[in-house]
């Protein structure tokens, strides 16, 4: 199946440099404009409406995830987008094998990791009300605490220590975990996005590189020799 975001990218046409290529001044080769960018409309990007929570799971890879939503693995740049994913290597979710190498390798060995303290998180406190007096999961100090004034029992209350140390191997879990959490568009905006993207990518006549809709061309130094 053609990928209809490749299909849509517009041509560029660059000096030919392959081997054996003619001096000729008119002598281009026409590659596609991979620096062309398609994106969402901000309309639909900033809606929730148009969109689903999904959680990547342990090996899914982009196209993976398109097949599984979609039906078809050449829309993972649908996938891509939706989230602002520019680079799949540091913005997409490692497998578990790769992360415990990265980490691993990052930390130096085993007691490092699982045992050395990379900073202290907050535990979450609650008056006798249920009402959170101070929330869970914020960067405290050391035997952070906490002293509040409870209404409903006229007390002043003293909670000594808040803190809860947070591994270095929790701590690149978590960050880890976080790219597991994307957004997907829903199946039945595709084509909106396709109209659009088919339009973006069209080239703007009146350019110096304006060859056609569909392509442009790069000026040839040859001409100025």
């Amino acid at each position: 199946m053609t990928n209809p975001y490749f299909r849509n990218l517009p041509d560029f046409e660059y000096i030919n440099r392959t081997p054996g290529a003619s001096r000729d001044v008119n002598d281009y080769i026409a590659v596609k404009n991979l620096f062309k960018r398609g994106k969402l409309r901000e309309d639909i990007f900033q809606n929730l409406a148009f969109f689903e929570k999904y959680q990547i799971s342990n090996d899914d890879r982009p196209d993976i995830v398109a097949n599984e939503v979609y039906g078809d693995p050449t829309l993972d740049w649908i996938i891509l987008t939706c989230n602002n994913i520019t680079d799949v290597y540091s913005e997409w979710p490692m497998s578990n094998s790769v992360f415990d190498t990265y980490v691993l390798e990052k930390y130096g060995d085993y007691d490092t990791l699982y045992n050395g303290i990379h900073h202290y998180e907050s535990n979450e406190v609650k008056d006798s009300q249920g009402v959170i007096i101070f929330p869970k999961g914020l960067r405290v100090g050391v035997a952070q605490s906490v002293s509040y004034f409870d209404f409903f029992s006229n007390l002043q209350i003293n909670v000594a220590n808040i803190s809860r140390p947070i591994t270095n191997y929790e701590y690149e879990e978590n960050l880890n975990n976080k790219k597991r959490e994307i957004f997907i568009l829903k199946p039945i905006y595709l084509n909106v996005v396709f109209d659009d993207l088919e339009e973006m990518m069209q080239s703007e006549e009146g350019s110096t590189q304006y060859v056609s809709e569909t392509l442009r061309r790069g000026d040839n130094p040859r001409l100025y020799q």
